[in-house]
């Protein structure tokens, strides 16, 4: 089968930052699907494994990335149960076994949802990891409840980009939280407006736009930028026995005491922890996934997708993460086979 890789981690620019190589089609364990994959998505996860993962070092065998696909199941293993051969799925991956940007993956079928009928395989391929991301940062970090929380403020800091885009919707349509999203250019200001937000403020003086916007403190917070540069902010706008939670990981110690005297509640979110661990409720992904595909196909939420590529190709892909590595990318790209 044909797959895209790297033998070594290099700028984008370099010819070799992508490769196109063939590669013996996967064979499925006991509870994999084998998918024929119609189209991916890039996150910036990819372009950071791709950054470090082969520094200062010639793999043998080319590595292959990409955690978000939409494809058709064409072999199943003996124990799987939750599909079959023919069934159009997505899903985000797990990031210990080979990734998706191929012609095959295999994958296990406990972090598979069904593909939303509605979509466009463009539209649906962007939706897995930033949808199960948002998710489980709000409703099992956080553990928002609707009916309780119903009405609670929060603060989205990276409201443009891809989980930044879902978790306003998710925090508006499913939670009903008064949403509050950080944005700067007019651009992203008015794509955070249309994903729901009530309110978008400005990342540059973080804490004077949230006054502004008439809120001393906020119930909860979503980190999807950088921790360590706005944990002084957070701990100023966080109400006390609120919640900040976080994607963003930390090169450096993060000060959980600032959060003592107002008793808040700090958490991690790492989407490929069930997977990673086999975790008992790994298959909770599962149920995430067809939850986002019913929402997506009966109009509650809708796809982030704002930019496609055609062909698997390594062009395609060195185009696609020179744009995430730009910083300025708005929703999602995806690259249709």
């Amino acid at each position: 089968m044909k797959a895209i890789g790297f033998k070594t981690s290099l700028p984008i620019t370099e010819k070799e930052s992508f490769i196109e190589f063939e590669t013996p089609k996967p064979i499925p364990g006991a509870r994999d699907l084998l998918v024929k994959i119609s189209a991916v998505s890039v996150n910036p996860v990819d372009f950071k494994i791709r950054q470090n993962s082969a520094k200062d070092t010639v793999l043998e065998t080319p590595k292959i990335i990409g955690w978000d696909a939409v494809g058709i199941v064409e072999a199943i293993g003996e124990k799987v149960s939750l599909f079959n051969i023919g069934d159009e799925v997505f899903y985000a991956g797990d990031i210990t076994r080979q990734g998706s940007n191929a012609e095959y993956q295999i994958i296990d079928e406990r972090i598979v949802g069904r593909k939303p009928k509605s979509l466009s395989i463009e539209e649906a391929v962007v939706m897995p990891l930033t949808g199960v991301t948002a998710w489980e940062i709000l409703f099992d970090r956080i553990r928002i409840n609707p009916e309780k929380d119903k009405g609670k403020s929060i603060l989205i800091i990276g409201g443009a980009g891809g989980v930044g885009s879902i978790a306003i919707q998710l925090a508006k349509k499913i939670a009903g939280l008064t949403v509050i999203a950080t944005a700067s250019r007019p651009e992203t200001i008015a794509w955070c407006k249309e994903q729901g937000a009530d309110f978008v403020v400005n990342h540059k003086d973080l804490i004077a736009s949230v006054h502004e916007a008439g809120f001393q403190y906020v119930d909860f917070i979503l980190d999807f930028v950088d921790t360590n540069s706005y944990w002084d902010i957070m701990v100023e706008l966080i109400k006390p026995q609120g919640h900040i939670a976080s994607i963003t990981g930390s090169n450096d110690p993060v000060a959980l005491n600032k959060l003592k005297n107002k008793s808040v509640s700090f958490s991690w979110e790492l989407m490929y922890t069930r997977s990673m661990f086999e975790t008992e409720d790994m298959q909770e992904q599962h149920n995430i996934l067809n939850k986002i595909a019913d929402l997506l196909d009966n109009g509650t939420i809708k796809s982030t997708l704002n930019e496609t590529l055609t062909g698997l190709t390594a062009d395609n892909f060195k185009k696609a993460h020179k744009l995430l590595e730009s910083g300025k990318t708005i929703g999602k790209i995806a690259i249709k086979y």
